[in-house]
């Protein structure tokens, strides 16, 4: 029997159930009726529509409502939104921790292009020098070395006598090394200028690469059999050279040996060592006597000269020139600076000869 036709050519939908439950043997319709909820179309239900009567909220669960209903109530804090931390190197692990190049026990920095200055104006470190001692690697690309000596001004007014303390430089005006001595207040103003010292000499990594020592000796040309000494080490306690006074009454000798007390430089002083001269030259000749080089006294100013022991000294050698003895002339350097040109008490020492 063929099913009735609606109007239009269409077909009639099928009727409903009859309502039964199971007691009565029968099943209950799986879908509700269709109403005015469903747009009247019964099975499948209207669009936005759910064929499944509403459960309970989730609060009945224990469960908060995912979104609020309405807008907060006072005081209420809103949940922000989830927060990611950046984004970590493959595996999880931390970033590696970075150690400046140069101290202690570290590979040695990596060249800077010629001329480039450090951080702080100070001269970059050459590389790749053989057998030099570390820290002397300054020394091999330069033939002119500026000292100034720092003023301290407690020593200006009172008289006090403090540890002094140099800059190093090149002709460029980018610090090589910085020196400070190292003594006690009781030896510095007991003993004056010929009072025995240790002088550090720092690089810009805070790193003792020279160390002059200076024993307690007489200046007296008097003494012939007890004059000044300075002996010279790189790496401390490794010496490297020494400066020893020669006996001369008229004018300052010096001689500049080698690690080994062999001679092989030469200081000429001159008779009149007076700062209001003028710049003061002491000359480095070679053991034929043919001079190769100078250590000055620089004029630095009446004010600075008079009130004053913060002074200017240059050296000179020869390019070629072993780094050990370099080093070595720069610690008769610092000699010469306290022989003739330390005060004591603000008051000039200089002399003629060595008298």
């Amino acid at each position: 029997m063929s099913a009735p036709s609606a109007p239009g050519g269409g077909y009639a939908p099928y009727a409903p159930y009859p309502p039964s439950d199971n007691t009565a043997g029968g099943y209950a319709p799986p879908y509700p009726p269709a109403g005015p909820q469903d747009g009247g179309m019964g099975y499948p239900p209207g669009p936005g529509h759910s064929p499944y009567p509403p459960g309970p909220p989730m609060e009945a669960y224990g469960a908060p409502a995912p979104y609020p209903s309405g807008p907060p109530a006072p005081g209420m804090v809103m949940p922000q939104p989830q927060q990611y931390a950046p984004a970590q190197p493959y595996g999880g692990y931390p970033a590696p921790v970075m150690v400046q190049p140069g101290m202690p026990g570290q590979p040695p920095p990596q060249a800077a292009p010629a001329g480039a200055p450090q951080a702080g104006g100070w001269m970059s470190i050459p590389q790749g020098i053989p057998n030099c001692p570390p820290g002397l690697e300054y020394l091999t690309s330069i033939d002119q070395l500026l000292v100034h000596q720092k003023v301290e001004l407690l020593e200006a007014f009172t008289g006090f006598e403090t540890a002094n303390k140099y800059t190093v430089k090149n002709t460029l005006g980018q610090k090589v090394y910085w020196a400070v001595e190292d003594t006690d207040c009781c030896t510095r103003n007991c003993c004056g200028p010929a009072r025995p010292f240790d002088m550090k000499v720092l690089d810009y990594y805070q790193n003792e690469v020279l160390h002059f020592n200076r024993p307690l000796r007489c200046s007296s040309c008097c003494f012939p059999c007890c004059l000044q000494t300075l002996e010279v080490s790189a790496p401390p306690g490794n010496v490297i050279g020494t400066v020893e006074q020669n006996w001369s009454i008229f004018t300052p000798q010096f001689s500049i040996k080698d690690q080994s007390g062999n001679t092989v430089l030469r200081i000429e002083g001159p008779f009149c060592t007076f700062s209001i001269c003028g710049d003061v030259e002491f000359k480095v000749v070679a053991t034929n006597g043919n001079q190769v080089g100078k250590i000055s006294k620089q004029w630095s100013g009446f004010a600075r000269e008079a009130f004053t022991d913060s002074d200017h000294f240059g050296i000179n050698f020869p390019m070629d020139l072993d780094v050990r003895v370099k080093a070595t002339l720069l610690g008769c350097l610092f000699l010469i600076d306290y022989m003739f040109f330390e005060k004591s008490g603000n008051k000039e020492q200089d002399r003629p000869g060595m008298f």
